[in-house]
């Protein structure tokens, strides 16, 4: 159903620089086209124009001192401190200042350039046709033109304090990313190559304990096709550092009948048939629990390796590159198996053949 609308309804014609004459094709929906431009007061303030350009200055400076605090925050804060936040209650110490830091960074860059925008470059709108996706020469040449234009009334080659501010601004806040790299954890230096064994001596060596019953291991409780789980003397589960010192320390205790133990280093390795490998994969690093009475055979459950406990632990089979490594064992006055030194190359993955 239409209506006639009354000509006084209609609204009055516009200015055909701004729009379309309603008037004229009687289509009240016609486009309105653009309000007048009204200049803005540091458009026609010089003064208003710097206080501006300090402000926005401003904004990118916090963000310099606020990402040379994200990574000062790396320095300051230890990993483990913990620190009450209302009313975030407790958190990380470091975590919370890696957040507020770099959140103030990216937040004074985005302002200031929001700001920046809003008071220093052009606001005059400038309405274009639609056209098709492919500009001819003629649309690219313009392109550029306004492209130049509006870098010339941005003010970024004039205004040389804020141009100086927001390159310094967005050239620091890439090393929060560099610095975020220490999160993968600190350099191993030579921890990786030794264990806690390697604090046995023949002097002073250091007693077997077994993991299941928190007591020193005898030759003589060790059966034949057995498998015993050991840690080294003085290594408690209560202790703090209990995970990180038993990953590399984890001994797999076994007892082979001499005569069947290929290896002749590996039979002088151990004692009287009872051998002492490291429990930790040399593909991945992965416990190694399984194993088998009739062939000696050790299997990882992560990637199926195998390695033949009563041939050195060479891998048979699986993507371990390499032998597990042997500790050597012998008696001390009481019959307690002990260690006398460390094993003869690092345990788990074979990171050391780079180093």
């Amino acid at each position: 159903m239409s209506h006639d609308i009354p000509e006084e309804k209609l609204p009055e014609a516009q200015d055909a620089s701004h729009g379309h004459e309603v008037a004229e094709h009687g289509d009240p929906f016609a486009d309105p086209g653009l309000p007048a431009h009204e200049p803005r007061r540091t458009d026609i303030d010089e003064r208003a124009a710097k206080r501006a350009e300090r402000q926005v200055s401003l904004m990118f400076i916090v963000s310099m001192l606020a990402t040379i605090g994200f990574i000062a925050s790396y320095v300051i804060f230890p990993i483990d401190k913990i620190i009450y936040v209302f009313p975030l209650g407790h958190i990380s110490a470091l975590n919370f200042a890696l957040g507020l830091t770099l959140g103030v960074a990216l937040f004074c860059i985005g302002a200031g350039a929001v700001h920046w925008a809003r008071t220093l470059m052009s606001d005059v709108e400038m309405p274009a046709e639609r056209h098709a996706i492919e500009a001819d020469d003629e649309v690219r040449n313009d392109v550029i033109e306004q492209f130049k234009t509006g870098a010339a009334e941005s003010g970024f080659g004039r205004r040389k304090l804020l141009r100086n501010t927001l390159i310094g601004s967005m050239a620091l806040v890439p090393l929060s990313g560099v610095v975020l790299l220490r999160d993968l954890g600190p350099l191993p230096e030579k921890k990786l190559d030794h264990t806690n064994w390697n604090e046995a001596t023949p002097a002073k060596p250091i007693q077997l304990i077994n993991m299941n019953t928190n007591q020193p291991m005898k030759a003589e409780d060790i059966v034949v096709g057995s498998l015993t789980f050991a840690k080294p003397e003085g290594l408690e589960d209560s202790d703090e550092d209990f995970q990180q010192r038993i990953a590399k320390d984890a001994l797999m205790i076994v007892r082979i009948a001499p005569e069947d133990i290929k290896d002749a280093k590996s039979r002088e390795l151990g004692f009287e048939g009872v051998l002492a490998y490291s429990k930790i994969c040399t593909h991945v690093g992965c416990p190694i629990s399984l194993y088998e009475q009739q062939t000696h055979h050790a299997l990882c459950p992560c990637h199926q390796s195998t390695f033949d406990l009563s041939d050195g632990a060479r891998v048979i089979f699986g993507p371990a590159g390499h032998p597990l490594p042997q500790l050597k064992i012998t008696t001390d006055e009481k019959g307690f198996l002990v260690a006398t030194g460390d094993f003869a190359k690092p345990v788990g993955p074979s990171f050391w053949e780079r180093s």
